[in-house]
């Protein structure tokens, strides 16, 4: 560790309590009555995904799932429903089984235990720490990717954060700092001045409570830190989904896989080639029944690649027994089952039914 980063400076945590008391954030609809669960649910959603965004979803999965054994109780697509379009669906399904084993193993019963909460899935160490700060007062650091960027900067720390010698030597400096008393206000503290003053983009330097110290601010590197990820070159790629229509608009979906890309999302029948579409109807128990029509291309921007998505809308007819079952089902736009779908999914559901 550098001498900079090991040096921990007097009074960090008393500074952003008094700026927290004044300027944070009080009435986030997960700090009202903040059980474990209520914590624990938050921080999943804000997982890469901004405050004002999670706002939107967090009221009404609250209210369909108040606690863990409604969550373990509910169907998947049930979860995946009020998930859909808040993006990266593992999130709902380690949360959905995670559930589960609170359930089955702990009672229903939150641990309070790190390495416990770190055994459930989707939770990693920051994650785990900051349920048991925030909800239970525990002296546990957190590094989440506000509180890494307010510590890159104040201590002038190199190097990418994601690099494991960087990551360690921020795990180290989190500790360091954090108080033994008003750990879950500081804890809160700490990410509203990453999410409000010390932005990625244009921070309020003048407004922070830390500036007076702050490395970053004296050498006038602060656009420079954290350092960024190393550049790779964005794939692009590309699919096809097949629309298969029945007489009556509706629309064939079948459930992805439980892993990978929207796993256990309902989408269109998928391929890479143009050629194969005929192959795809019959694997689906379906016949061309009228002309192919090609609709624009969907592009959707994923975290690390680019995806084109080549919709090819097909009246059908069912060639042989009926169609639905555990993986497949005709979707009716008009009157559309409670289910989870990707948003560029919905859109093209979407833009069907406004052609109708």
């Amino acid at each position: 560790m550098s001498p900079r980063a090991a040096a921990v400076p007097a009074g960090f945590a008393e500074r952003l309590l008094t700026w927290h008391a004044r300027h944070g954030r009080h009435d986030l609809p997960w700090q009202q009555h903040p059980t474990p669960y209520r914590v624990w649910v938050s921080e999943i959603m804000l997982q890469q995904t901004q405050v004002q965004t999670v706002l939107g979803y967090y009221p009404r999965f609250m209210a369909a799932f108040p606690d863990v054994h409604a969550l373990a109780e509910a169907p998947l697509d049930e979860v995946l429903h009020l998930w859909s379009g808040l993006g990266y669906y593992a999130r709902a399904r380690n949360l959905h089984r995670a559930a589960g084993l609170l359930v089955r193993e702990h009672a229903g019963e939150f641990p309070a235990e790190l390495a416990a909460v770190m055994a459930l899935p989707g939770i990693g160490r920051s994650t785990a720490g900051a349920i048991l700060a925030l909800a239970s007062g525990q002296r546990q650091p957190i590094l989440d990717g506000n509180v890494r960027r307010v510590l890159c900067r104040h201590r002038g720390i190199d190097g990418w954060p994601g690099r494991p010698a960087v990551e360690r030597e921020l795990w180290t400096l989190a500790e360091a700092l954090t108080p033994s008393r008003d750990v879950a206000v500081y804890t809160q503290a700490i990410m509203d001045l990453g999410a409000t003053v010390c932005t990625r983009r244009r921070p309020a330097c003048t407004l922070c409570p830390l500036v007076e110290d702050c490395i970053a601010r004296q050498q006038g590197r602060v656009a420079a830190l954290p350092a960024p990820r190393p550049r790779r070159e964005r794939p692009r790629r590309e699919t096809r989904m097949l629309l298969a229509l029945d007489g009556g608009g509706r629309v064939l979906l079948h459930r992805r896989p439980p892993r990978g890309l929207w796993g256990g999302l309902w989408a269109p029948p998928e391929f890479a080639d143009a050629g194969a579409l005929d192959d795809v109807l019959a694997g689906c128990g379906l016949a061309a029944s009228g002309p192919v029509r090609t609709l624009p291309v969907l592009a959707h921007a994923f975290t690390h690649f680019d995806l084109d998505i080549h919709p090819l809308a097909v009246p059908v007819v069912v060639n042989g027994d009926g169609m639905e079952g555990a993986t497949l089902l005709w979707y009716n736009p008009r009157q559309p089952p409670r289910l989870g779908l990707a948003a560029p999914v919905a859109q093209l559901l979407a833009a069907l039914q406004g052609e109708n």
